[in-house]
């Protein structure tokens, strides 16, 4: 991939995980669940605390992506938070699933930037 077309794409990546990740705990943006579903699974992520939890994973990697510091290895880990965005609003918010395709194929291209990096962990 092009030097220059993964950095500017690990950038925005990184901002946009910066954004959502601290929105989760200031609420730039309100979230407004649309079915009783979706509301009870956000209160069982809310009284176990995942939600904090996935929030300071999405800041930590999207600082990690601005400063270009273990990029590659929180691609891996934010990979399960991604799937699971694209479960929850398949099955629960299908209408506001936009934001959750966006953040699995940045994170596919990112991992397939780091790619070299992952050679010894793949190998068999």
């Amino acid at each position: 991939m092009n030097s220059k077309v993964f950095l500017v794409l690990r950038i925005l990546f990184g901002l946009f995980l910066l954004f959502f990740g601290l929105n989760k705990f200031f609420d730039f943006i309100i979230f407004v669940p649309e079915t009783e579903n979706a509301v009870n699974y956000l209160e069982a992520l809310e009284v176990t605390k995942t939600m904090h939890i996935v929030a300071i994973i999405e800041i930590i990697a999207g600082l990690s992506l601005l400063i270009n510091k273990f990029g590659a290895l929180l691609m891996v880990i934010l990979m399960s938070i991604s799937i699971n965005a694209v479960l929850y609003h398949g099955t629960l918010e299908p209408t506001t699933i936009a934001g959750s395709i966006i953040l699995i194929v940045f994170n596919i291209i990112m991992l397939y930037g780091y790619k070299d990096h992952y050679t010894d962990l793949l190998k068999a």
